[in-house]
């Protein structure tokens, strides 16, 4: 423990994406929910074993707050890591029902995800909730602000604080990007087609979302309020479905397409069927929807040590851009044939991955960042998500069932908290399923009718796929 708490001088540089996510305009932090399949019987002795061994020596960060210098630039600089500050035991009643568990645990969440991170301490909290739900017999939260990384940084630190479950001295495994890979074993001739394409595509699709983070606005609808003053300090409602990964696959499959696509479409679809729900002549409104990118080389993950070498091809930190894609209209039967929204997605959001957009947004921030400061950088990143109807992330998960401290891991979700947007949707999978979180701010969306409509959009679209 010595180690965490001798003087340190300061560290590297706060990068400018953690700058913009941790200021008065914006302060974003991501949730990790792990479902827990027996009683938890952590102490505190234990949970802070656990931190000091395995958490803290990931990445000096999590024992870091951020300081600004004299010339007013933002640094790391190592301080006195304070356990009992990080880790919480949440009181709730004694003796109640799962039922009963469950409200008092999405209450819990909610306050969390709109809860900002005291900037004297190091950006992280645990949270260890023994109460059973009807899900678990127990829930471990961690909570990461994400100027710490994106959630690829962030998954590869939890995952090593976690085993195989039925055999700790194996690897977790995970599904592989093989299409990746193809494309870095190309030759320059070949991939000619594809820089020449990438070269058109970025002049309209960066002058769309110069237009889209900066003037033009999604439509009210029943997606998206258009009040944004102060509404990332409102209570953030939480919820989950899940979906079989093989019969995502086999949609997939059907369709040569990616599971990202297949996941868009669907929630396009199950978008546009709630808005037609709650008011049918919403289904032409204009909406957009934020597709979070991880822009790094390689997709698959790396270890730790792996990404904290100064060229890993699998950096730490924030690496990710924005994808502005248009949510498709119901119109003229347009999409009589539900797979064709699927089609759509796969089309746009590969198209919009060949463009040099993506490295031309986060260049642009940088240049705001440097010429205006980094709140206005913030500002822009804010009128980025409000002007869009939803934020889609996902993130890959472990093939087989993991475990923390003895504990098997049943179940695993994320969302994100402190962002102003009204929907945020976030996908991680995990032993064979996808599990899917919506969260919104209390009183726009009718979170359980939105997520029966996108469970619908499924049905449908996988009966689609059965029948083709």
């Amino acid at each position: 423990m010595e180690d965490f708490r001798e003087e340190r001088i300061l560290l590297e540089p706060v990068s400018p994406t953690g700058e913009f996510l941790n200021n008065s305009v914006l302060s974003v932090s991501i949730l990790a929910v792990l479902e827990i399949e027996i009683p938890i019987t952590i102490d505190i002795s234990q949970a802070t074993s656990l931190v000091c061994g395995v958490l803290l020596p990931i990445n000096p960060r999590f024992s870091s707050i951020m300081v600004e210098d004299s010339n007013g630039n933002k640094k790391w600089q190592n301080v006195e890591v304070k356990f009992e500050d990080h880790l919480n035991f949440p009181n709730f009643p004694f003796g109640l029902s799962p039922e009963s568990y469950d409200k008092y645990l999405d209450e819990y969440l909610s306050k969390m995800a709109t809860a900002k991170f005291p900037q004297n301490k190091p950006l992280w909290e645990i949270h260890i909730v023994k109460y059973p739900t009807s899900k678990a017999a127990g829930n471990i939260i961690f909570k990461f602000h994400h100027a710490l990384g994106d959630g690829y940084s962030l998954m590869g630190a939890l995952l090593s604080s976690l085993q195989r479950a039925e055999n700790p001295s194996l690897p977790l495994t995970f599904p592989t990007c093989q299409s990746s890979k193809l494309k870095r074993n190309r030759s320059i001739i070949h991939r000619l087609p594809q820089i020449f394409s990438s070269i058109l595509y970025t002049i309209p699709d960066f002058g769309w979302s110069l237009i889209k983070s900066n003037f033009l606005k999604d439509d009210q609808s029943p997606i998206r309020s258009g009040n944004y003053v102060g509404v990332e300090f409102q209570p953030t409602i939480l919820t989950t479905t899940t979906f079989s990964l093989d019969q995502v696959k086999l949609i997939k499959n059907k369709l040569v397409a990616t599971i990202n696509d297949v996941i868009c479409g669907i929630i396009f679809f199950g978008a546009r069927l709630y808005m037609q729900e709650i008011n049918e002549e919403s289904t032409n409104s204009n909406c957009t929807a934020i597709v979070l990118l991880n822009t790094r080389m390689f997709m698959d993950y790396a270890s730790v040590n792996e990404m904290m070498k100064p060229d890993s091809k699998t950096p730490w930190g924030n690496r990710f851009a924005f994808l502005h894609i248009p949510i498709p209209k119901f119109r003229n039967d347009q999409f009589s044939n539900p797979l064709d929204i699927v089609r759509y997605a796969q089309k746009v959001i590969g198209r919009k991955r060949k463009s040099l957009s993506v490295y031309l947004n986060g260049r642009l921030l940088e240049m705001v960042k440097k010429f205006k400061g980094y709140e206005a950088a913030a500002e822009l990143m804010y009128n980025t998500v409000t002007n869009a109807s939803m934020v889609i992330s996902n993130m890959i998960g472990p093939v087989e069932q993991m475990a923390l401290a003895n504990h098997p891991v049943k179940g695993l979700y994320f969302s994100l908290g402190g962002t102003p947007e009204d929907l945020n949707i976030s996908i991680v999978s995990y032993m064979g399923k996808l599990s899917v979180t919506f969260g919104t701010k209390e009183g726009h969306i009718d979170l359980q009718k939105f997520k029966s409509c996108i469970e619908q959009a499924f049905d449908t679209i996988f009966k689609a796929a059965q029948n083709s």
